[in-house]
């Protein structure tokens, strides 16, 4: 028998501090009468989003009279629990949070309910919902597929899913060291290469900047925090792998140059250990995930509060920054898909966005970003807005073989940084096997 947590014991502070708030339909005849009284079963991952998420969840109870469950697990888990669950005939789940890179496996499976029919059924749509207010480059990666390239907006395109803990690159930098030597915010590559390797000059024993740097995922993911701004990208409109030119190379000297002036060990390091690096004083920069912020800002597990400040992902060729992190989708066996969605639907709201925000989750609209009550208790949260003009939705390709190239592109990379394998030989390497599997898939198809 799984163990569930019970959102309604979590948080009952914070819900009776928001007793006062109701939404249309909470009372008399509503769209939530004839569903009160459900228990939905969701699963979130282990994460701080989600962490806040727990603590709001018993309002959405108090307004709507829908009982939730959550099964939280670790999020390599919990893809391996909904690789099992979605594939039976009838799944236990009625939501899921999923992390952006399962979209394309979970949609080419039919294992995602279109959101089409939810939002067009009066009856459960809310007319304030103000979709306009997401934000686009969040929706596009998480939640669209079929659209252009199979995974983009596009007019042949539907919606499967709505981002919820989303996130982008920024770059945190300590205060107090760059004003201790005079140093300014690097705003472009330039500036922040020569800066990860001037700082441990100034600072001996300090790194320059924090970065993922382990074999697969972690090496990967911090190559491709650069190639996108330094001009690259993995595929041409073709499909034909152009990892290997100019720019693919520039991405990859980029980041071995980072490691090689990071703190010792840097070669090694996957997220968290690039995040304690920065949280532990080690490192003067960190360029990584907005998810961040609540850990720099917490003293039981930073020694660097009130120290770092905040700013957007330098710019290379041009301005742009990462889309990833979890969204929320409803499973195409569901037991409670009408519930299921007006869950859906209140806690990516105006009003479940900012409770969620204030409560030290990430926010996926851009008026909780620019509101004067979640500013005020975190004040980074001007910087993140205006970063996420930048969010490129186009930031890796989300195709359903995208795992199999990723591996190949992290575990080669790492060879990169570790055995000072040739740059050029090294993608030259990943675009050829590329483009096999490619081919395997039926890419070229129709070339």
């Amino acid at each position: 028998m799984k163990a569930y947590l019970k959102a309604g014991a979590v948080g009952l502070a914070m819900a009776a501090m928001m007793a006062g708030t109701a939404i249309a339909g909470s009372h008399g005849k509503g769209p939530y009468d004839e569903y009160a009284g459900t228990t939905l079963v969701v699963n979130f991952p282990a994460h701080p989003h989600y962490d806040a998420v727990m603590k709001i969840l018993p309002e959405f109870t108090k307004q709507t009279g829908i009982e939730v469950e959550v099964d939280q697990l670790p999020y390599l888990k919990m893809r391996e629990r909904q690789t099992l669950e979605l594939a039976q005939e009838e799944g236990e789940y009625d939501l899921i949070a999923y992390v952006v890179f399962s979209k394309a496996d979970y949609v080419y499976a039919d294992q995602l309910e279109n959101l089409a029919k939810h939002f067009m059924n009066p009856k459960l749509a809310d007319p304030a919902y103000d979709s306009a207010d997401l934000i686009d480059g969040y929706v596009y990666n998480i939640g669209f597929a079929g659209g252009d390239r199979g995974y983009l907006s596009g007019v042949t395109g539907s919606l499967f899913g709505l981002p919820y803990g989303s996130e982008t690159s920024v770059l945190g930098y300590r205060k107090d060291i760059f004003e201790k030597h005079g140093l300014k915010v690097p705003e472009t590559y330039d500036e922040l290469l020569a800066l990860a390797c001037q700082i441990p000059q100034l600072e001996p024993g300090m790194g320059g900047l924090a970065s993922r740097a382990a074999s697969g995922h972690h090496a990967s993911h911090a190559f491709l925090l650069h190639l996108n701004p330094l001009g690259g990208a993995i595929f041409d409109d073709n499909w034909e792998p152009v990892v290997n030119n100019a720019e693919g190379v520039a991405a990859a000297q980029a980041l071995k140059t980072i490691v090689d002036c990071g703190p010792e060990g840097a070669v090694n390091f996957g997220f968290g250990e690039a995040l304690g690096s920065f949280l532990n004083g080690d490192t003067a920069m960190f360029l990584d995930t907005t998810i961040v912020a609540g850990q720099v800002d917490n003293p039981d597990k930073s020694q660097v509060v009130g120290n770092v400040g905040w700013a957007l992902h330098p710019m290379g060729t041009k301005r742009a920054s990462q889309t990833g992190g979890f969204g929320i989708g409803i499973p195409a066996n569901a037991e409670n898909k009408d519930a299921a969605f007006l869950l859906m639907q209140w806690l990516t709201s105006k009003e479940g966005d900012k409770l969620v925000a204030l409560a030290g989750g990430n926010p996926s609209r851009f008026s909780t970003h620019a509101d004067a009550e979640v500013n005020a208790k975190f004040p980074h949260m001007a910087t993140f807005g205006e970063a996420l003009k930048y969010a490129d939705p186009d930031w890796r390709p989300i195709i359903p073989v995208w795992g199999k190239i990723n591996a190949d592109l992290g575990t080669t990379l790492s060879k990169v940084l570790t055995e000072d394998l040739d740059i050029q030989e090294a993608l030259d390497g990943v675009a050829e096997r590329a483009r096999t599997v490619m081919d395997e898939a039926g890419y070229y198809t129709w070339n």
